[in-house]
């Protein structure tokens, strides 16, 4: 049995709306936009609880993304899976002795140096591999915007200011991305994950000035 009859059933109407077939990639699409949104916001606000809603939009993008033949970006949310496990317990657990919250801080020059290496690295083998053993038609976007998502990822689990910077550097890529493959509603939310971002970013910039303004008092 081959991947394109695992996933055919994704094509099948599922109900219609108005007399329009929603199929079940469709439903899934829209299911994602919303816990995805709702992930992102909850990041911005530092709440714990957007771990848990994030792995289970992790679970509908493997779906969905496998579906339209973007397999890096596939393979992606299993990953993002596995660090939102690590993710939700640093946030709990990471605040060191007396603080049971991981704060806000700046990402060294230590941990850009290999970070930017290791996007640069994956960036590459990913598009190798992509190019030479599946039938992806953009190689090298979607190895890009898996790397640029999995170093914000990782930034966004040590709490890094500048994870947010990565994310908007992604979702420029993205929005494109997925309306070229024909992924609209998947596009537009991303649009709204850069406004969510930008929040983000001055949510946690805020947070990072106020702490060093107490612990300077």
């Amino acid at each position: 049995m081959s991947l394109k009859d695992i996933l055919e059933p994704l094509q099948q109407p599922l109900f219609t709306v108005l007399d329009s077939p929603v199929s079940w990639a469709e439903f899934l699409e829209v299911l994602g936009l919303g816990s995805g949104a709702l992930c992102v916001w909850l990041v911005a606000r530092q709440h714990v609880a957007n771990w848990p809603i994030g792995i289970a939009n992790n679970v509908l993008f493997v779906l969905l993304f496998t579906q339209a033949g973007l397999y890096a970006d596939a393979g992606l949310q299993v990953v993002f899976i596995t660090l939102a496990v690590y993710g939700w317990w640093t946030w709990t657990h990471g605040g060191g002795p007396g603080s049971s919250v991981l704060p806000v801080r700046r990402t060294t020059r230590t941990e850009w140096t290999w970070l930017l290496a290791a996007g640069v690295m994956g960036t590459v083998a990913l598009t190798l591999l992509l190019d030479r053993a599946t039938d992806s038609t953009v190689p090298f976007w979607d190895a890009a915007t898996t790397a640029l998502s999995l170093m914000a990822t990782y930034g966004q689990c040590r709490k890094r200011l500048e994870s947010w910077w990565l994310w908007i550097a992604a979702d420029v890529v993205y929005v494109p991305l997925y309306a070229y493959k024909e992924l609209y509603a998947t596009s537009l939310l991303y649009i709204g994950f850069m406004a969510l971002c930008v929040a983000g970013l001055l949510n946690w910039s805020r947070d990072l000035g106020a702490r060093r303004q107490a612990v300077a008092l």
